[in-house]
């Protein structure tokens, strides 16, 4: 069983802190899977997927590629966010959306609900605590659910 097979493996998801400006996709997928940033950046890069690409945060496609290429499936389209209590246990979440010369940008993090709450896994260096429980201050624009490891 992978991550997002069974509850139980919810609880095990740790933030992992992104290593390059532009790699917070990655390091969500490694948070995820249970990887380093290091390790996901080097399984990553093997699929030409790369934190300086602008399409690892203006697209779902390299993300969802690289958790496929590890396993882990997710929806096949994001959902509109509604309410924090409406998202599934585990969920990548796209935060601090917005264009850019008319192309969308976004901020990828980890939702998850554990057995003490629901907390962000934020992989932004420098944050007090990349574990979040300030609800109020992100705003989620849609998420993709994260559904189980491939059989």
């Amino acid at each position: 069983m992978g991550p997002g097979a069974g509850r139980g493996d919810l609880f095990r998801v740790k933030p992992v802190i992104q290593r390059e400006p532009t790699g917070c996709g990655i390091a969500s997928v490694a948070a995820i899977a249970g990887l380093s940033y290091g390790k996901a950046r080097s399984i990553a890069a093997g699929l030409g997927i790369h934190a300086g690409d602008p399409r690892l945060w203006s697209q779902t496609v390299p993300v969802r590629t690289l958790l496929g290429h590890l396993g882990i499936r997710t929806g096949s389209r994001t959902i509109p966010f509604r309410s924090w209590q409406g998202l599934p246990d585990l969920a990548l979440l796209a935060i601090k959306w917005h264009r850019e010369s008319g192309t969308p940008h976004w901020h990828w993090v980890v939702f998850v609900r554990e057995e003490a709450g629901a907390c962000v896994l934020d992989s932004r260096k420098g944050l007090g605590s990349n574990r979040r429980t300030d609800f109020g201050r992100m705003r989620p624009k849609w998420y993709l659910p994260v559904l189980r490891a491939k059989p």
